[in-house]
């Protein structure tokens, strides 16, 4: 690459070279994501992989993309970018796990005002984590640098990811009854949702300040949850109906997603496990408690229905998976999709 120089587009502040010795030091992050399915030596402007479909008579793609938002906020103060990238696979993968499927691959795309190699190393050894913990390859990324249109210390991130399910093994909400039980996965925090309103909160904070075994920074820097694995167990040996990715919107905005006409969920307040970090938010910000599960997951990163007479099977796989699940409602014949009493 040393004919592959610019001296008139760095004096734009586009440095040509700094790409290329990104890309040098991502190799070694992606190379763990590396799954039997992906081409990592075949091609050079797409991400190629190959579809093992054993076993499956009717395989159907799920994909799923967003960013980590106004998260990307803390990174910056923080300056610490090797956690943001499991946000960013965690909001795809976590959506794509909600149908029945498994994740097969993921890409991303970094846009920058300036390209510092090792600071977008860090950040793709963030996503690179991400995927080892969803099980799903890193094929392909692009990295654009955009001076005038980003600050030079800062930077946005997406990602993309696609998954694959047997259509028999599409989760259909359809096949929910009343009496069915509602189960929580817990939260690491606010994962990647809320962040407006928390910066709003936490407005002049000292992050260094003590919170929870650690500092506030840390707390609200802390990664989402990746439920994959556990989900993935649970599919394997358990009638799941329906599954819902609590992000922006909370309760009241992604359970009744996944819930027919006709029924609704009721979650008890009392059994919520509710993130201390949330106790804080809603002290200091004067957050009344409807807009806090109305914004926040609240220490509910994923809910789950399954029949009442699979619920101790159930918390007992996602338990062995590593998620302390538990139980925290039922579902009801309502009109209202979701109340919380």
């Amino acid at each position: 690459m040393e004919k592959s120089f610019s001296a008139s587009y760095k004096q734009a502040g586009v440095d040509i070279t700094a790409g290329y010795r990104a890309v040098e030091l991502m190799k070694k992050h992606i190379a763990r994501t590396m799954t039997s399915g992906a081409l990592s030596d075949i091609g050079g402007f797409g991400g190629l992989f190959a579809l093992d479909l054993t076993g499956m008579k009717q395989p159907v793609l799920v994909s799923g993309t967003d960013g980590v938002g106004t998260k990307l906020k803390y990174a910056f103060r923080l300056n610490k970018h090797d956690t943001i990238g499991i946000d960013c696979v965690a909001m795809s993968v976590n959506d794509v796990i909600c149908c029945g499927a498994k994740p097969l691959f993921f890409l991303d795309y970094i846009a920058c005002g300036k390209n510092v190699p090792e600071r977008i190393a860090e950040v793709v050894s963030g996503v690179a984590e991400g995927c080892v913990r969803a099980g799903a390859a890193l094929i392909g990324g692009e990295t654009a640098e955009m001076p005038g249109f980003y600050p030079e210390d800062e930077y946005d991130l997406a990602g993309f990811a696609v998954g694959v399910v047997d259509k028999s093994r599409i989760l259909d909400k359809n096949t929910m009854r009343a009496g069915d039980s509602v189960i929580a996965l817990p939260s690491s925090g606010a994962h990647s949702n809320g962040y407006s309103l928390i910066r709003k909160v936490f407005e002049g904070e000292d992050l260094s300040a003590p919170f929870g075994g650690g500092t506030l920074g840390e707390a609200l820097l802390a990664p989402t949850e990746i439920y994959v694995r556990p989900m993935l167990a649970l599919f394997d040996e358990v009638r799941v109906s329906a599954v819902s990715h609590i992000t922006g919107g909370g309760f009241y905005e992604n359970i009744p997603r996944s819930i027919p006409d006709g029924l609704g969920a009721v979650i008890e307040k009392s059994a919520v496990r509710v993130h201390p970090l949330f106790g804080l938010i809603a002290e200091k910000g004067g957050v009344p408690e409807r807009d806090m599960f109305n914004t926040f997951n609240m220490g509910v990163g994923m809910s789950v229905v399954v029949a009442a007479e699979d619920e101790s099977k159930a918390l007992s796989v996602l338990r062995a998976a590593g998620t302390d699940a538990y139980v925290m409602g039922r579902i009801e014949k309502s009109e209202d999709k979701v109340k919380l009493v």
